[in-house]
Protein backbone atom coordinates (compact mmCIF):
# COMPACT_ATOMS: atom_id res chain seq x y z
CA UNK A 1 0.00 0.00 0.00
CA UNK A 2 1.27 3.47 -0.93
CA UNK A 3 0.42 6.60 1.00
CA UNK A 4 1.67 10.18 0.77
CA UNK A 5 2.19 11.86 4.13
CA UNK A 6 3.27 15.29 5.36
CA UNK A 7 6.57 15.08 7.18
CA UNK A 8 7.32 16.82 10.46
CA UNK A 9 10.20 17.12 12.94
CA UNK A 10 9.52 13.63 14.28
CA UNK A 11 10.52 12.26 10.85
CA UNK A 12 14.01 13.83 10.87
CA UNK A 13 15.89 10.62 11.66
CA UNK A 14 14.04 8.55 9.05
CA UNK A 15 14.52 11.28 6.43
CA UNK A 16 18.25 11.46 7.22
CA UNK A 17 18.57 7.67 6.92
CA UNK A 18 16.83 7.64 3.54
CA UNK A 19 18.79 10.68 2.32
CA UNK A 20 22.11 9.06 3.18
CA UNK A 21 21.10 5.83 1.46
CA UNK A 22 20.00 7.70 -1.68
CA UNK A 23 22.90 10.15 -2.03
CA UNK A 24 26.01 8.50 -0.58
CA UNK A 25 26.19 5.99 -3.45
CA UNK A 26 26.33 6.28 -7.22
CA UNK A 27 25.79 8.48 -9.10
CA UNK A 28 25.91 11.24 -6.43
CA UNK A 29 28.63 9.96 -4.09
CA UNK A 30 27.95 12.72 -1.56
CA UNK A 31 29.81 12.35 1.73
CA UNK A 32 27.12 12.63 4.40
CA UNK A 33 29.15 10.81 7.04
CA UNK A 34 28.69 13.73 9.46
CA UNK A 35 25.19 12.98 10.75
CA UNK A 36 24.74 16.28 12.55
CA UNK A 37 25.69 18.23 9.38
CA UNK A 38 23.16 16.15 7.42
CA UNK A 39 20.40 16.79 9.94
CA UNK A 40 21.12 20.54 9.90
CA UNK A 41 20.98 20.47 6.08
CA UNK A 42 17.63 18.67 6.16
CA UNK A 43 16.30 21.26 8.61
CA UNK A 44 17.50 24.00 6.24
CA UNK A 45 15.89 22.64 3.07
CA UNK A 46 12.70 21.59 4.84
CA UNK A 47 12.23 25.02 6.41
CA UNK A 48 12.78 23.29 9.76
CA UNK A 49 9.79 21.17 8.78
CA UNK A 50 7.62 24.26 8.41
CA UNK A 51 7.73 24.11 4.59
CA UNK A 52 5.97 21.59 2.36
CA UNK A 53 7.60 18.25 3.06
CA UNK A 54 6.20 14.96 1.88
CA UNK A 55 7.02 11.33 2.31
CA UNK A 56 5.87 8.27 0.44
CA UNK A 57 5.15 5.28 2.63
CA UNK A 58 5.11 1.88 0.96
CA UNK A 59 3.81 -0.82 3.29
CA UNK A 60 4.65 1.47 6.21
CA UNK A 61 8.26 2.12 5.13
CA UNK A 62 9.51 5.56 4.11
CA UNK A 63 10.38 5.03 0.44
CA UNK A 64 10.66 8.59 -0.91
CA UNK A 65 10.99 12.14 0.37
CA UNK A 66 10.34 15.60 -1.06
CA UNK A 67 11.55 18.59 0.96
CA UNK A 68 10.60 22.06 -0.13
CA UNK A 69 9.15 25.47 0.42
CA UNK A 70 6.28 27.63 -0.76
CA UNK A 71 7.28 30.54 -2.99
CA UNK A 72 4.95 33.30 -4.07
CA UNK A 73 5.74 34.46 -7.59
CA UNK A 74 4.06 36.80 -10.05
CA UNK A 75 2.68 33.77 -11.94
CA UNK A 76 1.22 32.32 -8.75
CA UNK A 77 2.28 30.22 -5.81
CA UNK A 78 4.86 27.50 -6.46
CA UNK A 79 6.20 24.50 -4.60
CA UNK A 80 10.00 24.74 -4.72
CA UNK A 81 11.40 21.26 -4.30
CA UNK A 82 14.77 21.57 -2.63
CA UNK A 83 15.41 17.83 -2.40
CA UNK A 84 13.60 14.77 -3.71
CA UNK A 85 14.91 11.26 -3.35
CA UNK A 86 13.72 7.69 -3.60
CA UNK A 87 15.17 4.84 -1.56
CA UNK A 88 17.44 2.89 -3.96
CA UNK A 89 15.53 -0.28 -3.01
CA UNK A 90 12.44 1.26 -4.65
CA UNK A 91 14.07 2.85 -7.70
CA UNK A 92 13.41 1.55 -11.21
CA UNK A 93 9.84 0.50 -10.36
CA UNK A 94 7.97 3.71 -11.14
CA UNK A 95 8.01 4.75 -7.47
CA UNK A 96 9.44 8.20 -8.20
CA UNK A 97 6.94 8.81 -11.00
CA UNK A 98 4.01 7.84 -8.78
CA UNK A 99 5.37 9.99 -5.94
CA UNK A 100 5.90 13.10 -8.08
CA UNK A 101 2.40 12.55 -9.51
CA UNK A 102 0.95 12.49 -5.98
CA UNK A 103 2.82 15.71 -5.18
CA UNK A 104 1.50 17.34 -8.36
CA UNK A 105 -2.05 16.33 -7.43
CA UNK A 106 -1.55 17.82 -3.97
CA UNK A 107 -0.31 21.09 -5.51
CA UNK A 108 -3.40 21.18 -7.76
CA UNK A 109 -5.64 20.69 -4.69
CA UNK A 110 -3.82 23.57 -2.98
CA UNK A 111 -4.32 25.79 -6.05
CA UNK A 112 -0.61 26.19 -6.75
CA UNK A 113 0.61 27.37 -10.16
CA UNK A 114 3.61 25.08 -10.49
CA UNK A 115 6.58 23.20 -9.14
CA UNK A 116 10.14 24.48 -9.42
CA UNK A 117 13.27 22.41 -8.84
CA UNK A 118 16.91 22.19 -9.81
CA UNK A 119 18.96 19.13 -10.71
CA UNK A 120 22.22 18.23 -12.43
CA UNK A 121 22.13 17.51 -16.16
CA UNK A 122 24.70 14.73 -15.79
CA UNK A 123 22.61 12.72 -13.31
CA UNK A 124 19.73 10.28 -13.92
CA UNK A 125 17.36 12.68 -12.14
CA UNK A 126 17.55 15.04 -15.13
CA UNK A 127 16.07 12.41 -17.46
CA UNK A 128 13.55 11.43 -14.78
CA UNK A 129 12.18 14.97 -14.56
CA UNK A 130 12.10 15.41 -18.35
CA UNK A 131 10.21 12.10 -18.66
CA UNK A 132 7.70 13.39 -16.12
CA UNK A 133 6.97 16.58 -18.06
CA UNK A 134 9.35 19.05 -16.40
CA UNK A 135 10.96 21.58 -18.73
CA UNK A 136 14.62 22.52 -18.86
CA UNK A 137 14.75 26.27 -18.29
CA UNK A 138 17.87 26.70 -20.39
CA UNK A 139 17.93 30.44 -19.71
CA UNK A 140 18.05 29.80 -15.94
CA UNK A 141 21.54 29.40 -14.52
CA UNK A 142 22.60 28.35 -11.05
CA UNK A 143 25.81 29.98 -9.89
CA UNK A 144 28.19 29.24 -7.05
CA UNK A 145 31.51 30.58 -5.79
CA UNK A 146 33.57 28.91 -3.09
CA UNK A 147 34.75 31.33 -0.41
CA UNK A 148 36.94 28.92 1.51
CA UNK A 149 40.59 29.75 1.83
CA UNK A 150 42.47 32.86 2.88
CA UNK A 151 40.77 36.23 3.21
CA UNK A 152 41.27 38.54 0.29
CA UNK A 153 42.54 41.94 1.28
CA UNK A 154 40.66 44.80 -0.37
CA UNK A 155 41.70 48.33 0.37
CA UNK A 156 39.35 51.26 0.09
CA UNK A 157 40.61 53.84 -2.33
Amino acid sequence: MEEIIKLDKSDLSAVADLYRKAFMGDPWNDDWSDRSQLEEYIKDVSGDFQGLNYGLLIDGKLAAVSLGTVRHWWEGTNYNIEELCVDPDFQGRGTGTRFIGMIEDEMRRLGFAGIFLQTDKDKPSYSFYLKNGYKDMDMHVSMYKSVTGPLLSRKNS
